[in-house]
């Protein structure tokens, strides 16, 4: 039977949430289970969270800093020594490895690569071990400087840039970003209106940062009546309430949500989404053939997520509320003539089974025991 544990962390959604649509999939593709571990939760709960509220304050806030630092770990040889402060990380990781004895182990997280290279360096026998590369384009070397027996990216440009770093092809898939399986069985009744019709045009915007622009960026779309504006302001109750009283009896459509598990569906019913280039939201919005307007580019990882939509004529970027609502009306200006080619082009690059597809591999390419492991450290 094949055992699959899929490793993550909760440093960015994008990693859990590819996490999350490996773990379906996997039972779907063969006999055997998949279980996810977030290790770093795990290991140290409180922790965590402190680690990663600082994570998402420092890209929000001083995003400048974030790059220095973004860039450092792409370039120092002196990164090993800062994995050696994960010690207990470590050897608990080997402990689960050890009890669970998986016969493929599937990282969403770079970190991963490089806690287990040094317990293959202890003595612990592996299974083989994959990396889904959650950024697409620029690709920080700590991806791929740890071994691995595969790599899956999203794309054959980000495919050429891990050839070009040294990797040999052979170990480099061209799958996509593993999404929800909603993408793949979407139903034929999930599309947003012909953007022709006098139906007004479908507009998500999905607020990541700040009050301040998510106010002001609302109430510039409010102004037009013939959009449909859906707002989702996750788990700020205060956001939502506030933004409940600035819209109302505004010439906009306007439904405002809080948290919600209903992106997929949203995403797909929906003309164009604006949000910050996050690897899950970019990936989900081509998948889901909704263009994406980016407000917000945190430097380093969300780069390449830009460039692969302006690459691909997929998307634009619209940093402040005026670009915003100008790029809408050129978007549906003459019959919707940039809008059609965005999405046209979306087809070209969606990838929806991809979550699939990695799990077949994974299962086609792993036996189905693993040698009996012990390990101390």
């Amino acid at each position: 039977m094949h055992r699959t544990l899929i490793l993550t962390a909760g440093y960015g959604e994008g990693h859990n949430s590819a996490a999350r649509a490996l773990l379906a999939a996997f039972p779907a593709e063969g006999d055997g289970t998949a279980e996810l571990i977030d290790l770093f939760a795990l290991r140290a709960p409180r922790l965590n969270n402190l680690s990663r509220r600082a994570y998402l304050g420092l890209i929000n806030r001083v995003p400048s800093l974030w790059s220095g630092a973004y860039r450092w770990l792409d370039r120092s040889p002196h990164v090993p020594l800062l994995f050696h402060t994960l010690r207990s990380h470590t050897a608990l990781l080997g402990r689960l490895i050890t009890e669970k004895k998986p016969t493929a182990l599937v990282s969403t997280y770079p970190v991963y690569g490089w806690l287990l290279a040094r317990l293959r360096a202890g003595g612990l026998v592996l299974p083989p071990v994959y990396t889904v590369v959650t950024d697409a384009l620029t690709i920080n070397s700590l991806w791929y400087r740890a071994p691995a027996d595969g790599w899956f990216v999203t794309d054959h440009d980000s495919a050429a840039f891990l050839h070009q770093a040294g990797l040999p092809p052979a170990r480099v898939h061209v799958t996509g970003f593993p999404v929800t399986t909603a993408f793949a069985d979407r139903p034929a009744r999930l599309q947003p209106p012909d953007p022709q019709t006098d139906a007004p045009k479908r507009i998500l915007y999905m607020i990541n940062s700040g009050r301040d622009r998510a106010r002001a960026t609302v109430q510039a779309l409010a102004l037009w009546k013939n959009w449909h504006l859906t707002i989702t302001a996750g788990r700020d109750h205060s956001l939502q309430a506030e933004l409940v009283r600035l819209t109302r009896g505004a010439p906009a459509h306007t439904e405002v949500l809080g948290w919600t598990d209903r992106i997929p569906e949203l995403l797909m019913t929906h003309h164009v989404v604006i949000s910050k280039a996050g690897g899950a939201t970019t990936q989900e919005s081509i998948n889901a053939l909704c263009p994406m307007l980016v407000n917000q580019i945190v430097p380093g990882q969300e780069e390449g997520n830009y460039e692969l939509l302006r690459r691909h004529g997929a998307g634009a970027l619209a940093e402040t509320p005026t670009a915003l609502v100008h790029t809408l009306q050129h978007a549906f200006a003459d019959d919707a003539r940039l809008w059609r080619t965005w999405r046209r082009n979306l087809e070209q690059i969606a990838r929806p089974h991809a979550a699939r597809d990695i799990a077949a591999h994974v299962i086609n390419h792993t036996p189905a025991a693993h040698p009996n492991m012990s390990y101390n450290i």
